[in-house]
């Protein structure tokens, strides 16, 4: 019986032999080849500076930390989502205001969203699921709409004038929306790099950011202390002759990629279109092969030239959450790994304890209870899919 997995990752000789001239090289943490990962993001996503960390999580919460958003803030998220989307706002000190989902959508209900935003809200997370972008237009509407009740508590968020969007696009590195791509459009852009990604340092991520008026390098210094100790000289300045006196100008974090790390993902972007261009047409076979069946498809057709298809979603029509669990069981029992993505925060323990509960979310509810992911990734072939497909057919029939 052939396993199917549900996303390993795409590692050529390309990438062994840049991680091997990096160990080779004397120089294994953040450096060179770091400073050279962060300036092709940019260039990959229109944007002039990005900064490299260790997880999308600490670039979230970096982002928040620069904006000195904390206690007495809130910022609203959704409760469809991993919970890093929601973690980091805690973790500043803020409030997390979840909204639910628009009816029979993976996106939050906008109106909502409106109703939600009051004086203490200083930001919003959208989360861009599976690698479809959410409609920033009209998180741009709502929050410009609500200029005149917004309160900046610092100089940055003076100069943005408005409520802050930190996208969560964990998912959506390189893809689009409306001709633009992921990056170039929220004000903060925070991508992950984890090893089932479509582009993976092993762990790992970046921060980028489109803000006009607002001196780049000043941002990137102020991220470059939160992410390392608030120190004011990088390792590899130190080393240095006669330059091993540093400041510690801020108590900040240790959020930094490595050099090996960025030398992993430098080819994965060299090789990052014909990636894409694998997973879209792994896609299409898929929507071919289970049109007939019962069965919503999230990436349609129509949705896969802007979606970087980071994840094949299914919804079982008319079916409840154990019929779905079932399926995977079943699944699995053939070799076929498939996931979930997402089971909503309010189901955890964490967030019961923290005040929420899962009947005021129960859109997001109706969309998890027949979600399944099936898998989508570039070592995959045509076959694998007829296989996924053959069998899933079986299953629910």
């Amino acid at each position: 019986m052939k396993k199917i997995l549900f996303s390993p990752p795409d590692i050529t000789q390309q990438e062994v032999d840049a991680v091997t001239e990096v160990l080779e090289s004397g120089w294994i943490t953040t450096g060179p080849k770091t400073k050279e990962f962060e300036k092709k993001i940019s260039d990959f996503c229109n944007t002039k500076k990005t900064i490299c960390m260790n997880s999308a999580t600490a670039c979230m919460e970096s982002a928040l930390r620069l904006l000195e958003i904390g206690p007495g803030d809130e910022v609203i998220v959704t409760p469809y989502t991993y919970t890093a989307s929601c973690s980091v706002i805690y973790h500043v000190g803020a409030k997390p205001v979840m909204v639910d989902l628009s009816e029979d959508s993976f996106e939050m209900n906008y109106e909502k969203v409106s109703y939600a935003i009051n004086e203490k809200t200083k930001a919003i997370i959208p989360v861009d699921l599976g690698g479809v972008l959410c409609d920033y237009d009209k998180i741009f509407e709502i929050i410009n709409l609500k200029k005149n009740i917004f309160k900046p508590r610092n100089k940055l968020q003076e100069q943005i004038g408005r409520i802050c969007v930190l996208a969560d696009s964990a998912h959506s590195f390189g893809a689009k929306y409306k001709g633009k791509i992921s990056g170039e459009i929220a004000d903060f852009t925070a991508f992950s790099f984890h090893a089932v990604k479509n582009l993976t340092t092993g762990e790992g991520g970046a921060l980028t950011w489109n803000l006009n008026n607002i001196k780049n390098e000043n941002i990137y210094e102020k991220l470059s202390l939160i992410s390392l100790h608030g120190q004011n000289k990088d390792a590899l300045a130190k080393t240095q002759l006669s330059s091993w006196e540093y400041d510690i100008l801020t108590l900040g974090y240790k959020n930094n990629m490595t050099d090996i790390m960025a030398a992993i993902g430098i080819i994965q972007l060299e090789r990052y279109e014909e990636l894409i261009q694998k997973r879209r047409n792994l896609a299409r076979i898929y929507n071919n092969l289970i049109e007939n069946l019962e069965v919503d498809i999230y990436q349609t057709d129509a949705k896969l030239e802007d979606s970087n298809i980071h994840l094949y979603i299914l919804r079982l029509k008319n079916k409840d959450e154990d019929f779905r669990n079932k399926v995977i069981e079943q699944m699995a029992n053939l070799g076929i790994a498939t996931n979930v993505h997402y089971k909503p925060l309010p189901l955890f323990t964490a967030y019961k304890k923290m005040g929420f509960n899962i009947n005021d979310f129960l859109n997001a509810f109706k969309m998890y209870e027949n979600e399944i992911t099936l898998p989508l990734h570039t070592l995959m072939q045509p076959e694998d899919v007829e296989i996924v497909c053959k069998n899933l057919k079986k299953i629910i029939n």
